[in-house]
């Protein structure tokens, strides 16, 4: 007979957390992701830096540097309305404006949370195909306590993952999966709100399917990984990637097609109890784009004045310039096309998706797509019409 000592083999609890540390990790997550607000990435290294200012022939300096973000920084406090926290690097934590005010401060003046890059790079993990852990555990107990002394309330970490025909590996998927948790854990302790990340490259020849199959098994393991080292959900914030196909693929994806593999995979696999999924964006030094509302198929039904209409939109923005034949007028400008676009799909609660975008090339193209009635919805319609998780929200406008 064998006797099985059940008590010496059940998971015990001891809180890591007390319930007010809890409760100061949760608001401020909130406070981060609150709604309409995103993060700004300011957390360049000195080598993304000097590549930044290479491009305006500014020498790579910490004066420069410095002086870089204090542009950033130096926005008014109207900025606190879209962003709610700011990534910063390990040199910039300690620089100061212009008055002699230290960057924190200038942030926190401003409403915003104060964040700091925590994650020290990648290292080759033996045994794989060229697969990376991420360095940074030693010491970062210390950090941690450091860096809040000094006004930081949350932290980053990305972990990086790459999909081939080998790729990832179950090794590569669990070693991250225990870093991130392991740091989240840490980052808690000391009072500092962890963004996880762990990140799936789009390099690669790999289709949509296969990507959304690789992100929902690494999602998996990292919220498995979270839960084995009693990381507090709640106070927890996850930068997921975008599921989409390798830039090599040769099959091209709707818009429609990724937010749908996106919001799927997020679902299956990210607990109801994380705050929200967030996106940090780093400043970029792009020409401006216009940007057309986003593609949404819905029950559509032409309006009887249609023609009258989309005319007094055509003839308010392009003015004297436009024809008597007013449907002939030519859409090769641009701006003039997307305005019109713009305004027409918050007149008539329907946009032409980006799939047709080329097609309209003149204002009888514009009339003949919205002459088409539309009776049914996209599964991703359906979707955002359901009740989901308070932590998942799909919002057509940008």
């Amino acid at each position: 007979m064998i006797k099985v000592n059940f008590s010496a083999i059940m998971t015990h609890q001891f809180p890591a957390l007390s319930p007010e540390q809890k409760k100061a990790l949760s608001d401020t997550a909130q406070r981060i992701v609150a709604s309409g607000k995103g993060i700004l990435a300011a957390d360049e290294s000195v080598g993304t830096m000097g590549n930044r200012l290479q491009r305006i022939k500014v020498e790579n300096t910490e004066e420069n540097r410095r002086a870089f973000r204090d542009i950033l920084f130096s926005s008014d406090a109207s900025i606190s309305q879209q962003i709610g926290g700011v990534i910063f690097f390990h040199e910039t934590l300690y620089q100061k404006d212009n008055n002699g005010k230290l960057f924190p401060a200038v942030i926190k003046g401003k409403g915003i949370v104060v964040g700091i890059k925590l994650d020290k790079g990648t290292a080759p993990l033996a045994g794989t195909n060229g697969e990376t852990t991420i360095q940074g555990l030693d010491g970062l107990a210390e950090r941690c306590a450091q860096y809040k002394k000094d006004g930081a309330d949350f932290g980053k970490w990305r972990a990086v993952l790459k999909i081939s025909d080998t790729t990832p590996s179950t090794l590569a998927i669990q070693e991250n999966a225990n870093t991130l948790a392991r740091y989240a854990s840490i980052c808690q302790q000391h009072g500092l709100v962890p963004i996880v990340e762990p990140e799936i490259l789009p390099d690669g020849d790999h289709d949509l399917q296969r990507c959304q199959y690789v992100t929902e098994k690494v999602l998996a393991a990292v919220y498995k990984a979270l839960n084995d080292h009693h990381v507090y959900l709640e106070g927890t914030l996850l930068k997921p990637n975008m599921v989409t196909a390798g830039h090599a693929c040769t099959k091209k994806y709707t818009p429609e097609e990724v937010a749908m593999a996106t919001v799927t995979a997020l679902l299956r696999t990210v607990p109801a109890a994380v705050p929200e999924a967030v996106e940090p964006v780093a400043p970029v030094n792009e020409e401006p784009v216009v940007l057309c509302p986003p593609p949404q198929s819905k029950k559509y039904i032409p309006p009887a004045d249609l023609q009258s209409r989309l005319e007094s939109h055509v003839r308010g923005i392009f003015g004297s310039s436009v024809l008597e034949d007013w449907q002939k007028a030519s859409l090769g400008d641009s701006d003039l096309k997307y305005r019109l676009l713009a305004q027409l799909a918050a007149d008539l609660g329907r946009a032409v998706p980006n799939s047709q975008l080329h097609q309209m090339k003149n204002v009888s193209d514009v009339l003949a797509f919205y002459s088409i009635p539309v009776k049914d919805m996209s599964k991703f319609d359906e979707m955002s019409t359901q009740e989901l998780p308070s932590n998942l929200k799909i919002n057509w406008q940008y």
